[in-house]
């Protein structure tokens, strides 16, 4: 027994020495820092992903009080989603990178940043949001995608990510859930003052001479300017020395265009909602448009379904252009202005809007002004600003639209007498679309009314638009729909004819074509 007792000693003696070597020595104390900072790294990481902290040195205004109205917050269950939980990965190392850098970011803006003058309506959009929300994290707290309550509409939109998960996010659809936004409570309306009685039209405007007039919308109110063209002869497309061409604005040839009249402005929501008021139908689908009555005057064009959300975009409507819809959409607004006004309107054609854009002049705007000194693709502008002094009164674009359309006050029209060309929006042209729509033109020989490709896959859209740099608003700048790409979004099965779901910056003018003996 006394020897079992010696034994026991020995050993709690041989490891307190032992623990006494390793106290001594540079291991031990190694050791004892390394689990000192991990609780103090577990403790800080806790501390700094509260709520309040977040709210501490966050720069955004209005981030806490919208969160706060959110269904985020504000909800059934009563239990809150906090800050980390959307706006950094769910867990692991990924959530320890992100939190830093997050931090770094904040930080920097609050302390040397002038937070008044951030545009945060702007910041709050899709393509911002996507920047500082994790699919990882919508998906680790909503598991279950087709709960108990969920709406038709819900089932449908969530059945059509499942298909589509590697090209749609959540927030997608689910934009304001995080942070309140009373757009996201008003449903997108128009024409929403049905008529019951019959439309009383009244006559159509009668053209007797080539001059500039003013179109009244039949059975409405609504009135807009169409500025007569006179036909000339201009190069169209750029030279290989204007900076920052691309190659599919060439090569240059002369095109001879006939007179013909195109809209001082883009179609604005007040006409476009004059065309939806009189062609639409409440709760058609977009497959049964053959089953509508074409006996009536009106429904003989078939209109619009209703939007499936808001394509103003919440920024408001009146003279504001009309934007959102599709290519289709526009033509058929086109045909029924025709009908209802006895003239032929349609799209331009791609050599009409370059010629109308430019008013006569060569160079790469039609106001003085070299795109060098404008835009903020060179880095000496990107680092101090680009000289706006001589576009903004011209052009609403990237540096001056706060990230929206805007109504045509203020702006100074081209020498033709047409306002927003360059900018705004971006426009629908007829034709469709080739890189080398003038290759196969005979070099010294004018084109006469050219009319683009045969066929093709997409067509032609010319101009800028709020979110363009200076570059992109060049009077030979041009660009291509890409309808598969702006149709995304929209979980519907049929995808709408009418609305894009993804293209917020495209609108349209129309043309009215001239003829000789008049209207």
């Amino acid at each position: 027994m006394k020897q079992k007792k010696r034994g026991k000693k020995g050993t709690v003696f041989g490891i307190l020495a032992l623990l006494f070597v390793l106290f001594k020595s540079k291991v031990f104390i190694g050791f004892l820092l390394g689990i000192a900072t991990f609780l103090l790294g577990h403790k800080s990481v806790k501390i700094t992903s509260t709520d309040r902290f977040c709210e501490s040195c966050h720069v955004h205004p209005h981030s806490t009080i919208s969160w706060k109205k959110s269904t985020h917050y504000d909800n059934d269950s009563g239990v809150p989603v906090h800050c980390v939980q959307c706006h950094l990965p769910p867990e692991g190392l990924a959530y320890l990178a992100e939190k830093a850098k997050t931090g770094a970011r904040d930080v920097y803006g609050k302390i040397f940043k002038d937070t008044d003058k951030i545009d945060w309506d702007e910041k709050s959009k899709l393509e911002h949001a996507v920047l500082h929300t994790y699919e990882a994290s919508c998906i680790h707290c909503h598991q279950n995608l087709f709960p108990l309550k969920l709406s038709k509409k819900g089932e449908e939109a969530h059945l059509y990510y499942t298909r589509k998960a590697d090209v749609l996010r959540c927030i997608n659809c689910h934009l304001h859930v995080g942070h309140y936004s009373e757009l996201a409570e008003q449903e997108f309306q128009l024409g929403v003052q049905e008529e019951k009685d019959k439309i009383v039209f009244d006559a159509a405007t009668r053209i007797e001479r080539f001059e500039s007039f003013v179109e009244k919308i039949p059975g409405s109110s609504v009135s807009f300017e169409m500025i007569a063209i006179p036909g000339g002869t201009f190069t169209m497309g750029s030279p290989v020395t204007e900076p920052y061409r691309r190659p599919d604005e060439g090569p240059r040839r002369e095109v001879t265009i006939s007179p013909f009249w195109i809209g001082k402005l883009e179609v604005t929501w007040d006409e476009y909602e004059a065309f939806y008021k009189q062609t639409k139908r409440e709760g058609r689908t977009d497959t049964q448009m053959h089953l509508i009555d074409s006996s009536e005057k009106i429904d003989a064009v078939s209109g619009p379904t209703p939007p499936y959300g808001y394509p103003d975009q919440g920024w408001g409507k009146g003279k504001r252009p009309a934007i959102t819809m599709t290519y289709y959409a526009a033509t058929v607004y086109c045909q029924w202005l025709s009908q209802v006004t006895g003239k032929n309107y349609r799209l331009p054609t791609e050599a009409e809007w370059e010629f109308a854009a430019r008013g006569g002049t060569t160079t790469p705007y039609f106001f003085a002004g070299n795109p060098k000194k404008f835009t903020r693709l060179s880095m000496l502008n990107r680092m101090f600003g680009p000289d706006t002094s001589g576009i903004n009164s011209y052009v609403n674009y990237r540096e001056n639209s706060r990230g929206r359309t805007r109504p045509p006050d203020g702006l100074r029209p081209n020498p033709f007498g047409l306002v927003s060309m360059p900018g705004n929006v971006r426009e629908f042209c007829s034709d469709w679309y080739a890189a080398d729509v003038l290759v196969s033109d005979p070099e010294y020989q004018p084109i006469i009314d050219p009319t683009g490709p045969t066929k093709g896959t997409e067509h032609v859209i010319r101009g800028g638009s709020y979110k363009s740099d200076a570059v992109q608003v060049r009077a030979s700048a041009r660009d291509f729909t890409r309808h598969d790409a702006w149709m995304v979004t929209d979980p519907q099965i049929p995808k709408s004819l009418w609305w894009y779901s993804d293209c917020v910056d495209v609108g349209f003018r129309v043309v009215c074509e001239y003829r000789e003996e008049g209207y």
